[in-house]
């Protein structure tokens, strides 16, 4: 015979789980204000690929879990947009502006002396 708090906790884990796994998604957001030259392609398919599973895990499950689903689709975008980061840094130029950019900024300063 189980007690009421134990037959309970059957119905916790549909909401501490998603909720705990929130931190993927936010952790991929807050980044989006880092380097692309930080990013890893690997980790960033790699969940890409986890969230589009447990997407269809949350949405196939009776019943539906749907803050589950949320998480994974808000970090599927969230994996999606890095993705596009490191391919634009990586792969078509990103990394040459960079440089560029960076030469240019060392032409452009301005002396603190007044007598140089």
């Amino acid at each position: 015979m189980m007690t009421p708090f134990l037959s309970n906790l059957s119905g916790l884990q549909h909401f501490w789980g998603p909720v705990a796994n929130w931190g993927l998604p936010l952790a991929a957001i807050a980044d989006f204000k880092k380097d692309p030259e930080l990013i890893s392609g690997n980790m960033t398919a790699a969940l890409s690929v986890y969230s589009l599973l447990f997407m269809r895990f949350a949405w196939m499950v009776q019943p539906r879990n749907y803050l589950l689903f949320a998480c994974h689709a808000t970090n599927e975008m969230a994996q999606l947009t890095q993705g596009y980061r490191f391919i634009q840094f990586h792969h078509l130029g990103g990394k040459d502006t960079k440089t560029i950019t960076a030469d240019k900024q060392e032409e452009l300063k301005v002396p603190l002396d007044p007598k140089a």
